[in-house]
């Protein structure tokens, strides 16, 4: 199977002032993937990382740096859209964070500008590598894309480990409560769906940026699954929420669901 992957030796890529920073952390590249019926390219950013190492999801939890990518210096390129595969849950030191360990194979599905033309991909990438300490992480990678319909095994592996929707997982009625305090919201969650699990926790993502959100405290009681979380806003008072736009992600032993919106009680 044709792909091609650019490794890349982060030893200038770490912090260079961090003594504790080690070369060959990670690796990472781009998998240039295949053709899609709808003619997107499907592709990948591939990242391996040394034992004992980890970086975080799109939303990292406690303490944990959020990955950016930007992809401005692509070519024939008019969007990129991630397909993020389920993320583990990680304590570090009383702290609940969200990421992956030894490798990351984040799907990414790319829209031509002209499906005719030969597309390029680059991306500038910043996120978080920890261990017993945590550095922050710059680099790029790139990749032509070849039009090819050969699938690649890792990039479809990848695609099946991503959180089931919310039809798949069974869930019956999604509710948030959105009560004002002194210095953001507090929101209460209810899922009617089936147990996922093990001990589940849930990620609410507002949807808007600048909002800090706190771990979410669960329970469950039969199919019924209640999450509360406190937000505070960029002006550290009351702001507007909109439910349409809140992703609630549950993450179960063996299985984890998206949730998009909410509606009133």
């Amino acid at each position: 199977m044709k792909h091609a992957f650019l490794a890349l030796g982060l030893a200038a890529g770490l912090l260079a002032h961090s003594a504790q920073a080690q070369p060959q952390i990670l690796t990472a590249g781009l998998r240039t993937g295949w053709q899609m019926e709808n003619g997107n390219q499907m592709a990948a950013f591939q990242m391996t990382l040394q034992d004992g190492w980890k970086t975080y999801w799109r939303a990292p939890g406690d303490a944990g740096i959020p990955p950016h990518f930007d992809w401005s210096g692509s070519q024939n390129v008019k969007s990129v859209r991630f397909h993020w595969p389920r993320p583990s849950v990680i304590a570090v030191g009383g702290m609940q964070t969200f990421g992956y360990s030894r490798e990351l194979v984040l799907p990414v599905e790319v829209v031509p500008q002209d499906p005719n033309l030969p597309m390029a991909l680059k991306a500038s990438v910043d996120l978080g590598v920890c261990s017993d300490i945590c550095v922050p992480a710059a680099f790029n990678v790139a990749a032509q894309l070849p039009r090819s319909a050969v699938r690649d095994e890792v990039i479809t592996r990848a695609l099946r480990q991503r959180p089931s929707t919310a039809k798949e997982a069974g869930v019956r009625r999604t509710t948030c409560a959105i009560t004002p305090q002194k210095d953001g919201l507090r929101l209460a969650v209810n899922v009617v769906m089936p147990s996922l699990g093990g001990e589940e926790a849930v990620v609410v993502e507002p949807g808007q940026a600048g909002v800090w959100v706190s771990p979410a405290d669960v329970t469950r009681k039969g199919d019924d699954l209640h999450a509360e979380v406190d937000m505070v806003g960029p002006s550290g008072g009351v702001f507007s929420l909109q439910r349409d736009a809140i992703v609630l992600t549950v993450l179960g032993k063996h299985r984890a669901v998206e949730i998009h919106g909410c509606s009133a009680p």
